[in-house]
């Protein structure tokens, strides 16, 4: 399977280059020490996709692989992930992958204050992306995304409306890995996703 294009230093490899509003963005991302992670990571995790995706897939956080490429989703969620992307019929450069924490937190416990301070980052990317759906993966995306949602086994496989537009949650793709009963809940709501994308994206 072909995955996404890398963004690296705010360009991409294969699908053009991003706005000069976005490569200040990503150097800044890069850059930033406001919070305790700045000083753990290995590095910041910005980005991976087209500048202009139809749907952008916003997850939780970097882990041990994401820390270590700059990149997100690149372990075995990735992988999952990116099964699903293809199995929706999202083509290179119409989607996009990131995350709500910009750093890896030690021992991927979430940090809700560092998610307060990468939150302007988060809402500035999803500006400058501008898709026209978003699908949060898990509850912490979800509730970032859609506080009034749902908890994310009600909510996912169903759309509902955010203040950033459309939102199509998903259950995380590691959960996914972990039971059979989580993997056939992903396999369904991915497959209702595909519907609804073709119908209303």
């Amino acid at each position: 399977m072909n995955r996404p294009p890398a963004v690296d230093g705010g360009r991409t490899r294969s699908t053009g280059p991003f706005s000069g509003d976005w490569e200040r963005l990503a150097a800044e991302i890069r850059a930033c020490r406001l919070c305790p992670l700045g000083a753990t990571r290995t590095h910041a995790v910005v980005y991976r996709g087209g500048p202009s995706p139809r749907v952008v897939f916003v997850g939780e956080a970097p882990g041990a692989t994401e820390d270590a490429t700059g990149r997100p989703f690149m372990g075995r969620s990735g992988a999952r992930l990116d099964a699903a992307v293809a199995a929706v019929g999202l083509a290179d450069g119409e989607f996009g992958v990131l995350n709500v924490l910009k750093c890896r937190p030690p021992e991927n416990r979430f940090d809700r204050l560092a998610a307060r301070t990468c939150r302007p980052y988060l809402r500035r990317q999803l500006e400058l992306l501008h898709p026209r759906a978003l699908v949060p993966l898990g509850a912490v995306a979800l509730r970032e995304l859609a506080p009034e949602a749902p908890p994310v086994l009600t909510a996912a496989g169903r759309p509902y409306d955010s203040p950033d537009g459309p939102i199509f949650p998903l259950i995380h793709p590691a959960a996914a890995l972990r039971s059979r009963t989580l993997r056939e809940r992903w396999d369904r709501d991915v497959r209702a996703l595909g519907a609804w994308l073709r119908s209303v994206v």
